[in-house]
């Protein structure tokens, strides 16, 4: 007989394939392995609520420092303001004085412009910021992201067109509406405005935060109603930086204009508007065991591995098995005629 191969537990693990590939990987799993990994980054996540308000505690710090660590260039920021006002008169729209004078002139309504301007600037785009939290957390980081880019945009604006507001234009003729009235609030006016940068008029960011609220709000909202206050929040809102005179309507448009750069940023890294984007945040594939390595399972639970045979025992030769009897053969004939 020829020789019996035996075989050893050692070969068996010679022949045995790895799950994990041994030595470096190749190129092409290498970007792969980035392209996944960027691709889960920009994937919308669910907001972690510790997280954003740290966020956005230290984002409206670093923002507030920045804008007033911008130099107050007093001359420049004069000279800008009236070379606005001579361009809106020359396009037939510097209406921003007679409104002015118009509003001032019913001190309720003033007063409560005054109160809107300091306040709800803050109050309404933290309680959207709230909403999108509780009722779009799919939307929220790529709405977010908009207000972030916006905003950060605006810091730049400042910095390279210092603007007066039309209230500190020289012989302009514009009241001061917080300083005559004495209301609180105006980080530019009265007591406050040594604690502000008062020539970072351009763009207004009253107008860009109000617009990214009411376009969120008209986006989203499923309530008709409550779509159209949407929109008139904006609209209301430059109602009353004209009329308080901390705006020219073009600082408005310097605001939209930052907001549309906001939007852009935002489509970029998602691959869609802030809308289009799922409402809920799907359950994400792969917690836990890797797939790969995961046990397929059966109707009654995971499918228990095949038994393996048991090895023998090293240098002993392994005996020629015997073939099984067949049992047919083992019954004799039965004779004829029996």
């Amino acid at each position: 007989m020829g020789d019996a191969h035996v075989t050893t537990q050692e070969d068996r693990r010679a022949v045995t394939p790895s799950l994990v590939a041994d030595g470096p990987r190749p190129a092409g799993s290498t970007r792969t392995t980035a392209r996944a990994r960027l691709g889960s980054l920009r994937s919308p996540r669910r907001p972690r609520l510790w997280f954003e308000i740290l966020l956005i505690a230290v984002s409206y710090w670093l923002y507030s420092l920045v804008r007033n660590a911008v130099p107050e260039q007093k001359a420049a920021a004069l000279r800008n303001a009236d070379w606005i006002w001579s361009l809106e008169h020359s396009v037939g729209l510097a209406f921003e004085e007679t409104v002015n004078h118009a509003v001032n002139s019913v001190t309720w309504l003033i007063v409560s412009m005054n109160y809107y301007y300091a306040t709800l600037h803050f109050i309404v785009t933290i309680a959207v910021l709230v909403w999108l939290f509780r009722r779009h957390p799919g939307r929220y980081a790529a709405t977010r992201l908009v207000l972030f880019a916006t905003t950060a945009v605006a810091l730049l604006g400042y910095y390279l067109f210092p603007l007066a507001p039309p209230r500190l234009m020289r012989g302009g003729g514009f009241v001061d509406t917080v300083l005559l009235h004495q209301t609180w609030g105006s980080m530019a006016s009265g007591n406050f405005k040594q604690m502000s940068n008062q020539y970072a008029a351009m763009p207004s960011m009253h107008i860009g935060w109000s617009l990214w609220c009411g376009l969120t709000i008209f986006a989203l909202a499923r309530v008709p109603w409550v779509r159209v206050l949407g929109l008139l929040y904006p609209a209301a809102t430059l109602v009353v930086i004209v009329s308080t005179a901390n705006h020219f309507w073009l600082d408005a448009v310097g605001g939209m204009t930052c907001l549309a750069f906001g939007y852009a940023v935002s489509y970029a890294w998602y691959g869609a508007l802030p809308h289009r984007l799922p409402k809920v945040v799907p359950a994400r594939a792969g917690r836990g065991r890797p797939r790969a390595l995961r046990r397929p399972s059966g109707p009654s639970g995971p499918t228990a591995p095949a038994a393996r045979p048991s090895a023998p025992s090293a240098g002993r030769p392994v005996a020629p098995r015997r073939p099984e009897p067949d049992p047919a053969a083992a019954v004799p004939p039965t004779p004829p005629g029996a």
